[in-house]
C-alpha cells in the first residue's frame, strides 16, 4: 500500500482522480502564510509498506493516524474479523501453522457458542421425537390446514418445543463464517501460509481435484470441479447434520435438504481452503455435540443403530 498521511490536527482536502485507467489521490493541506521574516512548513508523510496489521496498527497508534487500520478492508463484520485474526495469530505463535491456528480456533468458537447451541439442539432432538406424531396428525387432518395448524400448537405447548430455535446454530455462525473469509482473504499474513501436505497456500482455493485424481491426471479442472479431500469431508458432514436433524414433512423441502449438500460442495469449490478446512472440522464437531445430546435425551440415532445392526447382522 501507498499512502499519504497528512499532518495530525491540520485540515486537509483529498481528491481521488480516476482518468484513462490512471488513478490518483492529491492531497491539499490547509494555506501557511509567510511573511518576509517567517518561515513555514507544510508536512506530508508517506507510507509504503505491505499491509501487515501490526505495522498498520503500530502507525495509526505512534503517529496518532485516525482510522488508518481501516485500510485492511475487514468487511462488514470489521468487529468479529479483527479479533478473529488477533486469536488466530495468537494461536500460530504456539502452533507454528495456520491450519492448526483455524482448528483450534474452531474449538474455541464452538465453546462460546456451546450454551446456545446447546439448547438448539436440545429443541432439534425433541423435534425428532415428536416427528411420528406429527405424521400422524398429517395422515388424520390431511388438507385441513387450520386444524393441523391447531394441533401442532397444542403438540408444541405440550412438549415444550420452540421450532424455530433450532436455526439459531445456523444464524449465529453466519457473521463468524464470513468474518473468517475476510480474514483469510485481506490479511497478508495469512497468504502462503502452508497446513500440511499438498496444501500450500490456506488463503486459496484447494490445488487438487478429484476430478483429476488429485493431480495424478494432468490436468486442471474448471474452478468449479476443483473438489478435493476437505470439499468431500465437509460435504459429508453436512449430509450426516440433515440426517441427524429432524427430517422435513414437505416432500420439496426433503429433496432439497437431500441434494443441498452436493450443491454446497462444488460451492465451496471457490473458497480459500482454510475456509472448507474451518467447515470441514465445524461440521464435524457439531455431529458429535448433536449425536451426545440425542443420546442424553434418550433417542436412537438412526445413522449409528443401521450400522450397528448391519453389522450384527453380518
Amino acid at each position: 500500500m501507498t499512502a499519504f498521511v497528512p499532518e495530525s490536527g491540520k485540515n486537509f482536502k483529498s481528491t481521488f482522480l480516476y482518468e484513462n485507467g490512471f488513478k490518483a489521490n492529491y492531497i491539499i493541506n490547509e494555506p501557511v502564510n509567510i511573511n518576509k521574516s517567517s518561515t513555514g512548513v507544510n508536512k506530508l508523510r508517506l507510507f509504503i509498506a505491505a499491509k501487515e496489521v501490526d505495522t498498520i496498527d503500530g502507525y495509526a497508534a505512534d503517529q496518532n493516524i485516525n482510522k488508518f487500520d481501516l485500510v485492511i478492508d475487514w468487511g462488514w463484520f470489521y468487529f468479529i474479523s479483527k479479533p478473529l485474526f488477533y486469536i488466530l495469530d495468537f494461536l500460530y505463535i504456539y502452533t507454528g501453522n495456520f491450519g492448526m491456528a483455524i482448528l483450534l480456533l474452531t474449538v474455541l468458537i464452538k465453546l462460546v457458542f456451546f450454551p446456545v447451541v446447546n439448547r438448539s439442539y436440545v429443541q432439534m432432538a425433541k423435534m425428532r421425537k415428536v416427528q411420528p406424531e406429527i405424521q400422524k396428525m398429517k395422515d388424520l387432518y390431511g388438507d385441513d390446514r387450520q386444524k393441523m395448524a391447531q394441533e401442532m400448537q397444542t403438540l408444541y405447548k405440550k412438549e415444550e418445543l420452540k421450532p424455530l430455535s433450532g436455526c439459531l446454530p445456523i444464524f449465529i455462525q453466519i457473521p463468524v463464517f464470513f468474518a473468517l473469509y475476510n480474514v483469510l482473504l485481506v490479511t497478508i499474513e495469512m497468504r502462503h501460509a502452508p497446513f500440511f501436505g499438498w496444501i500450500r497456500d490456506l488463503s486459496a482455493p484447494d490445488p487438487l481435484s478429484v476430478f483429476n485424481l488429485f493431480g495424478i491426471i494432468n490436468w486442471t479442472p474448471p474452478q468449479i470441479l476443483m473438489i478435493g479431500f476437505f470439499h468431500l469431508l465437509f460435504g459429508l458432514t453436512f449430509f450426516l447434520q440433515t440426517k441427524l436433524n429432524p427430517a422435513p414433512t414437505d416432500q420439496i423441502q426433503k429433496t432439497l435438504f437431500t441434494w443441498m449438500p452436493i450443491f454446497m460442495i462444488f460451492i465451496a469449490a471457490n473458497f480459500p481452503i482454510g475456509l472448507v478446512i474451518y467447515w470441514a472440522w465445524n461440521g464435524l464437531l457439531s455431529i458429535i455435540q448433536q449425536a451426545y445430546i440425542m443420546k442424553k435425551q434418550g433417542m436412537e440415532i438412526a445413522l449409528f443403530a443401521n450400522f450397528g445392526k448391519k453389522n450384527s447382522e453380518e
